[in-house]
């Protein structure tokens, strides 16, 4: 653990996504820096065994746990209303849930555009505004969002996914603009490939139209970058619970790029 066990003391951290390495990393990290954490995903059985975990590190009053598919109003709402009831004011928000997908343009379908900007955009705005909300109220808050090297730059058969990150990196500064006055600090961070679940689906549909298997691209893959390999999601989940914390709140709508050296801005 790199932070101290009161780093996040008297937070309560929301973090979507809670089922992917990321957001799992990302609670594992908070709740160990002492904030309350609440938790959502779509899959039950991982989230329970999330909060088991976490609550057998920190204790059960500390943990929520709570399904939601955020895609859908009502679920936003009762998400925000019951995680509230449990552990009181949201004072840190994490939005780590998205889906990767997409084609060549002369390929890509409406309803998989639509799909994927519903899920890495609109839902993320929606629930943000409900959170925010009681931030400014309350003059406090912390809002990380979770875009991608995608949201810097364009690739090849990419263009529904870039869209959505760079969409949501835009949201992201005119909110750190807004949520500035209101001490409600917004920043983004962009992880490059990671060793996740979603990114090992991507590595293997590259090699599959590369004609490779995914260990020669994955392989490729780290090749290429200056670091000599792909991040680790411990590694994201410091970067976003260091932009919860007071070491710095003069940071504000800041993307910070975890990319192995492949992109420097």
């Amino acid at each position: 653990m790199i932070f101290s066990e009161n780093a996040l003391k008297d937070m309560h951290v929301l973090v979507t996504g809670a089922t992917g390495e990321i957001g799992a990393e990302t609670a594992r990290a908070a709740a160990a820096a002492g904030a309350a954490v609440s938790i959502t995903g779509r899959n039950e059985d991982k989230l329970n065994a999330l909060a088991e975990e976490l609550a057998s590190q920190v204790g059960k009053e500390k943990i929520y746990m709570k399904a939601a598919d955020l895609n859908k109003e009502e679920d936003r709402v009762m998400l925000v209303k019951s995680c509230q009831e449990q552990l009181g004011f949201i004072s840190g928000l994490v939005n780590c849930a998205g889906i990767a997908g997409g084609d060549v343009l002369e390929n890509l379908e409406e309803e998989k555009l639509a799909d994927i900007m519903e899920t890495n955009l609109t839902s993320v705005v929606m629930l943000t505004k409900l959170v925010y909300q009681r931030m400014a109220e309350k003059q406090k808050g912390r809002i990380v969002n979770v875009s991608s090297l995608s949201g810097i730059r364009g690739t090849h058969g990419n263009s529904a996914y870039a869209a959505s990150k760079f969409a949501l990196r835009g949201f992201a500064q005119s909110l750190a603009v807004e949520g500035a006055r209101n001490h409600v600090i917004v920043n983004t961070v962009c992880p490059g490939f990671v060793h996740t679940r979603m990114a090992k689906d991507a590595i293997r549909r590259k090699a599959e139209g590369n004609g490779i298997s995914f260990e020669q691209q994955l392989s490729q893959v780290e090749e290429d970058l200056p670091s000599g390999r792909i991040t680790e999601p411990w590694e994201v989940a410091n970067t976003i619970c260091f932009l919860l914390t007071e070491a710095a709140p003069n940071i504000i709508g800041e993307s910070i790029l975890l990319s192995g050296g492949s992109v420097m801005k």
